[in-house]
């Protein structure tokens, strides 16, 4: 069965250390944190409703992971547990699948939906409770628009993942596509752009190997590439 511990304590940026930042960076990296969790929490439990096809995208994303039987995989800010399905198909009944996400309520409606898929985690992307290389994949769709700090949160997906694991980060429609359903234009400085989103991979350890911004897809694919690695 699925299993959901306590949330971890957060520090400054989720790493638990005091002198990780100054308090006031600490403040606002946990009341972000906090926004997020009371924006997914009120409507966890009719989120799937409002977007009820999108399984087959989540489906197709997934395989560009090329996940073998057997594997580590992590969908990280797994909200309702969508991709859950999927990655436990693609690793097999001997792989491992994560699920990590800061809303208990979305945590909820994972566990309910796909009830076995996966071990829930409830916890910061940018502080997870696992080991160093621990992973053969990272799966994450739509997460980069709701952390605190992009940067970090790609650097603790990096630790957790072995050298040449793959992440993907996915969003069903593209940006414009999106950007339109909220009455809103693209922005240039837009950190899913693939000029700002390249260098971002980079610093954190992951190196952009293809991009894809059309109406019905957003698929940014990396590979963990550490220095010296």
């Amino acid at each position: 069965m699925p299993t959901t511990p306590p949330a971890p304590h957060l520090g400054p940026h989720g790493s638990g250390r005091p002198d990780d930042a100054a308090h006031g960076t600490h403040d606002s990296y946990a009341a972000e944190l906090a926004r997020t969790r009371e924006f997914f929490a009120v409507r966890a439990a009719g989120w799937d409703a409002k977007f009820p096809d999108d399984g087959p995208r989540y489906a197709a994303a997934v395989a560009e992971l090329a996940l073998l039987p057997g594997d580590s995989v992590l969908d990280a800010g797994c909200g309702t547990g969508r991709a859950l399905p999927p990655l436990r198909a693609a690793v097999g009944p001997s792989g491992r699948v994560l699920g990590a996400d800061v809303t208990p309520e979305m945590l909820h409606e994972a566990a309910a939906r796909h009830p076995g898929a996966a071990d829930l985690l409830l916890a910061d992307c940018a502080r997870l409770p696992l080991p160093d290389a621990a992973l053969d994949a990272v799966f994450a769709a739509g997460l980069l628009s709701h952390l605190p700090d992009p940067a970090r949160a790609l650097g603790e997906l990096a630790r957790v993942a072995r050298p040449g694991a793959r992440l993907a980060l996915f969003h069903p429609v593209g940006r414009a596509a999106l950007a339109a359903r909220h009455g809103r234009a693209v922005t240039p400085d837009d950190l899913r752009a693939e000029p700002r989103l390249r260098p971002l991979l980079a610093a954190a350890g992951w190196r952009l190997i293809s991009f894809t911004d059309v109406d019905d897809r957003y698929l940014a694919l990396a590979e963990h590439s550490p220095a010296g690695g």
